[in-house]
């Protein structure tokens, strides 16, 4: 309120200069003083309200609530009639106003960095009715704000790399930290950088937080990482401002500027002499304290002392020299070899050459040590021609082999029997000679790549091998023939020196000047009036015909003999049979039928006859069937004599096998008579542990009658026989069995000595005395006496 010496006019103000707000309120008129000291009488205006902004501090610690601003109408009297409305973002929750007075406090702590202003609306109203008084206006609270974050780096940690031996000064990475404060208001927000950790190798611009290398020429081979704490602080690093710091791990990468370097010198290596050609000898590294493709290095052989005997190659993998060997070596020849070796880096970087060469040399040496070795060829391939004419044992060269050892062991020689299937060849074991060992051909097998084997006498593991190509050389030795087999025709109708075909021949030999054939017809078809040969005098012959009216019925084939001489020495020739067919032609000379015509029937033979003449035929065809069937339908002697063949004969039967009992043979009684009756149910197998009765032959003239049968008829019947009752057999055990027969052959001049045939002995097997044992042995002799004459042979 403000008072005036004169009048009393009561008025409200409210400044809000403070905070950033102001208002207008024009009120009921209030006098004006004017110059002179009168006052002059103000009109009324239309009342309005101008709002601004209010400020408010972040972060507020206090336990009361705290003071935002006050709001105030003219139309309010004091007297309680006008109340106060707050609407709008975090009324009520946040900010409160008295609705008597206007009085806007904040009841909460705020955070600028969450919300930065709030937007409210006021409003007077009257009390009892709740009708405005004044005009809604709308107004903002805004957050002021204090130091409360402090600067964060939101990439970090930070990994960087810079080469090493960089310059002073040289860039390594850019870091950067945020401040969450009001960049527009004081300098909470203002950071600078510096380094915690890292001096005196790194540095970093206050302003910009770029960290440069401090010092020059870091050598990774002694230390490739740095670990930096770079700080960050805000209100521009001054006293109270805040800090936040990172990480920063920094590699040196590496580069050229170490030269490689042999560690050992010299060096010293051995190998066998019988070590492989191409094989490694030894491995040498030259070391480089770099990596990668900066370590990568070319050997060379510079120097040594057998040319051409060794190369060295770069192994990528381990970057070792590794020597191989590129000629055969020999103790005994040079046992030492001495070479130098220089390693160089492949990728050289111009700006450290400063750092000396980037290559180094080494001695190296190489020695032999003897092993015993195998026999070496002086020729390891030996070419060599024989005649295919040669006769066995002609000698066709000589291979020879020595001891390349200081021992100089004697040397055996033999031929690799799998090159020589046929053993054309035999080699001296002593001497290395090849000669024949049977008859050659040319034409069978015209080159041999035999394997000759040279082995140490004293140790005949010790093994060396050559080769020896023998190529037999042609002779004469076949005859021409016809190139292929000639189907000649000749037609009825041909004419007299008409071509009917051309023939050419074929010799196996190969004379080096080529094939030269000559052709003629063989006596007697010299003299023949039917056709002709001409020699056409370029390996080929044509046929021509001497006549015409050649008749098929007359004669349907002529054979025409062709003799073929070659140019060989000796000169060889063969006859060759050329058959010619008269053949039915058509009018363009077209064979349409060749061959012999069949002949009509006589005249005076009549159909009836005919009849009868395949009827006498036919009965005598009937009537030899009829004596071959009964023939086989006699019942002819199986007993043999001492005189009949004896051979082995094998028993088949479809079962398993029967134990030992396969074992015992078949009673040969049983084999000499097919007729007795048996059991079905004894095994065919076994031999029978009853006596098996029978009759022989007991005349001369039955036994002879026996001879006569034929020896395959015997065995085939007892064969068939045995087969069909196992088949038939039910109760036959089921194996296999296999039997043997033993018969001594009829040519036999002692005849047969076997005790199986003693059965069959007329001197040996009289029963006649049998009546004169009395009345116990008179069945036994009516049964041998009464079967006497009665045999099945009698």
């Amino acid at each position: 309120p403000a008072e005036s010496s004169d009048k009393f006019c009561y008025f409200t103000i409210l400044d809000l200069s403070f905070w950033g707000w102001s208002s207008s309120v024009s009120a009921t008129p209030q006098p004006r003083k004017v110059p002179g000291g009168s006052w002059e009488a103000l009109q009324r205006q239309k009342r309005n309200w101008v709002w601004n902004q209010f400020f408010v501090l972040e972060e507020y610690t206090g336990t009361d609530p705290l003071y935002v601003g006050k709001l105030h109408s003219d139309v309010d009297k004091g007297d309680g009639n006008v109340k106060y409305v707050l609407m709008g973002e975090g009324a009520s929750s946040i900010f409160t106003i008295d609705e008597n007075t206007g009085d806007i406090h904040a009841t909460k702590r705020l955070d600028r960095e969450e919300q930065g202003y709030y937007t409210l609306r006021a409003q007077a109203v009257d009390r009892e009715t709740n009708i405005p008084v004044e005009d809604e206006s709308e107004f903002i609270v805004k957050v002021q704000d204090i130091n409360d974050n402090e600067p964060k780096f939101p990439d970090g940690p930070y990994t960087a790399a810079v080469p090493e031996m960089s310059p002073l000064g040289t860039m390594v990475v850019q870091v950067a930290a945020t401040d969450a404060d009001d960049p527009t208001y004081g300098h909470s927000a203002r950071v600078v950088y510096s380094i915690i950790h890292g001096q005196p190798y790194f540095s970093v611009e206050p302003k910009t937080g770029i960290i440069r290398t401090a010092l020059p020429n870091m050598d990774r081979e002694r230390r490739d990482q740095y670990v930096l704490v770079i700080q960050a602080k805000d209100m521009m690093g001054q006293m109270g401002g805040l800090s936040g710091t990172t990480s920063v791990t920094v590699m040196l990468t590496d580069v050229n500027d170490n030269p490689p370097r042999f560690p050992h010198k010299p060096y010293q290596c051995s190998v066998n002499e019988s070590l492989v050609v191409a094989s490694e000898v030894t491995r040498l590294k030259a070391e480089d304290a770099d990596l990668g493709p900066n370590a990568e290095m070319d050997y060379h052989i510079v120097d040594s002392d057998g040319p051409g005997m060794f190369s060295i190659i770069t192994d990528e993998e381990t970057q070792e020299g590794v020597i191989i060997l590129q000629k055969p070596l020999d103790y005994e020849t040079k046992n030492t070899f001495s070479l130098r070796v220089e390693a160089t880096n492949r990728n050289i970087d111009p700006q450290f050459l400063t750092f000396g060469p980037f290559s180094d040399t080494v001695a190296v040496k190489v020695n032999v040590k003897d092993v015993n070795e195998p026999p070496v060829f002086t020729t390891p391939l030996s070419k060599m021609v024989v005649s295919e004419a040669a006769r066995v044992n002609t000698t066709i060269g000589t291979v020879l082999a020595r001891d390349p050892d200081s021992a100089n062991s004697s040397i055996r020689y033999s031929i690799d029997r799998n090159t020589d299937l046929e053993r054309y060849f035999n080699v001296d074991s002593l001497l290395g000679v090849i000669t024949t060992a049977k008859a050659l051909d040319r034409e069978v097998n015209s080159v041999h790549n035999i394997t000759i084997f040279a082995i140490e006498s004293q140790d005949p593991s010790q093994v060396g091998r050559g080769t020896a190509v023998i190529t037999v050389m042609d002779i004469n030795d076949n005859a021409p023939v016809f190139a292929i087999e000639y189907e000649t025709l000749v037609c009825e109708n041909a004419s007299p020196g008409q071509v009917i075909q051309t023939i050419s021949a074929v010799d196996k030999d190969e004379p080096p000047g080529g094939h030269r054939f000559f052709f003629s017809l063989a006596s007697p078809a010299t003299s023949n009036h039917n056709f002709t040969l001409r020699d056409n005098k370029d390996n080929t012959a044509s046929v021509l015909t001497s006549r015409d009216g050649f008749q098929r019925r007359e004669q349907a084939l002529y054979q025409l003999p062709v003799l073929i001489t070659d140019s060989g020495s000796p000169t060889l020739s063969s006859t060759n049979t050329l058959l010619v067919r008269v053949c039915d032609c058509d009018v363009e000379g077209v064979p349409q039928a060749c061959g012999a015509v069949a002949h009509t029937l006589p005249a005076g033979l009549s159909t009836g006859a005919l009849v009868a003449i395949l009827a006498c035929i036919f009965t005598l065809l009937v009537f030899v069937l009829l004596i071959v069937m009964m023939r086989h339908r006699r019942k002819e002697p199986l007993i043999l004599e001492d005189e009949r063949d004896v051979r082995e004969n094998i028993v088949r039967y479809d079962d398993e096998g029967g134990g030992e009992e396969d074992t015992e043979a078949f009673d040969m009684v049983a084999l000499r008579n097919l007729n007795i009756m048996r059991d079905p149910k004894v095994r065919r197998d076994v031999t029978p542990e009853t006596p098996t009765f029978f009759s022989y032959p007991p005349s001369t003239a039955s036994r002879l009658a026996y001879k006569m049968l034929p020896d395959n008829v015997l065995f085939r019947e007892f064969i068939w026989d045995r087969l069909k009752e196992a088949d038939a057999d039910p109760s036959a055990p089921p194996y296999d069995s296999l039997q043997t027969y033993a018969f001594e052959g009829s040519g036999s001049v002692a005849e047969s000595l076997s005790s199986l045939e003693s059965l069959s002995s007329d001197s040996e097997q009289s029963y006649d005395y049998l009546s004169n044992w009395g009345p116990r042995f008179k069945k036994l002799a009516d049964l041998y006496g009464t079967m006497e004459g009665s045999g099945f042979f009698s």
